[in-house]
């Protein structure tokens, strides 16, 4: 099996909750210094409700200035933008620079009506939706099933839920689906299985895994997905971020530096030396000092 991963670092998940607001220009300046460390896939922005996500109120122009701000001759990266509705992906289509789509499709249907106000049919018309109209404007797409790996209200779960919804998500041709911890409630056996089954029915499917864990979890969990078959992993540097429905400020983002030290260790290659993370590490710790000591949930 391949032993080339790809890291999809997340700066858009690891800032979405945070109280105070980062700059444009910082963030610009973070997102291109993520790309002169050699990350090459990059979940960036989101353009959902400022209402609800302040933080990303300022997609278009983060974006604008950090594509004025890469050096001549840098190949871009691929950028994630996020979106939940068709007016977000109206605003991502008309954003230059995003060249992926990504759309959190929930098995849960309270964590689905609670954060979208869908229903499961409406969710799907969204999804198919959201295929068609990324297809023809040459982006690409990526499904993240939300509540992957369990979820922490009173609902009946298992990994037939997941099964399920790979199948639909195949038949309609999604080409990239990432399965998420939403809640921080997988433990290495159950993404061991989880993926182990999922791979049952995803051929030409590039499946990934965006996990949460406390720090002194998280190695397990990454190589539970490796050594299953996984070769797509999130990860947010330091671990900053997560789900706001956790319960414990620990259960956060998986560190991307977990990662590469997991993947290297399973003989694995990320591409990305942990050499070149110093000048990017220094801004995630000032980002943690000045903005994310009062963290809210978005």
């Amino acid at each position: 099996m391949d032993s080339e991963v790809k890291v999809i670092e997340c700066p858009r998940d690891a800032w979405q909750g945070l109280s105070d607001i980062i700059p444009a220009d910082y963030k610009a300046e973070y997102l291109k210094d993520l790309v002169l460390a050699g990350f090459k896939h990059i979940d960036a922005v989101s353009f959902v409700s400022p209402k609800h996500v302040k933080q990303m109120a300022d997609s278009e122009e983060v974006m604008e200035k950090f594509r004025a701000s890469l050096p001549e001759g840098t190949e871009p990266p691929e950028i994630i933008g996020i979106v939940v509705n068709e007016k977000g992906l109206e605003r991502a289509l008309a954003t230059p620079g995003v060249t992926t789509i990504g759309y959190p499709y929930s098995i849960s249907a309270y964590f689905r009506r609670a954060n979208a106000n869908m229903s499961r049919g409406e969710s799907r018309a969204l999804v198919e939706m959201l295929h068609k109209e990324t297809k023809a404007a040459g982006r690409g797409l990526v499904i993240y099933i939300s509540m992957a790996f369990g979820n922490p209200y009173d609902e009946p779960w298992g990994p037939e839920l997941v099964e399920e919804t790979l199948e639909w998500l195949k038949d309609i041709r999604i080409k990239t689906v990432s399965l998420a911890d939403t809640a921080g409630n997988a433990t290495p056996e159950i993404v061991a299985d989880v993926f182990k089954r999922a791979y049952e029915h995803v051929a030409g499917v590039e499946l990934g895994a965006h996990l949460h864990s406390r720090p002194e979890n998280a190695e397990a969990k990454i190589l539970a997905a490796y050594q299953a078959g996984c070769r797509r992993l999130d990860g947010a540097l330091t671990g900053l971020g997560g789900c706001p429905f956790a319960g414990d400020e620990l259960v956060g983002n998986i560190r991307t530096e977990d990662i590469l030290v997991a993947v290297k260790k399973a003989g694995g290659d990320t591409g990305i030396e942990a050499s070149r993370l110093t000048k990017i590490l220094a801004m995630t710790n000032e980002i943690r000092s000045k903005y994310a000591h009062a963290p809210i949930a978005s």
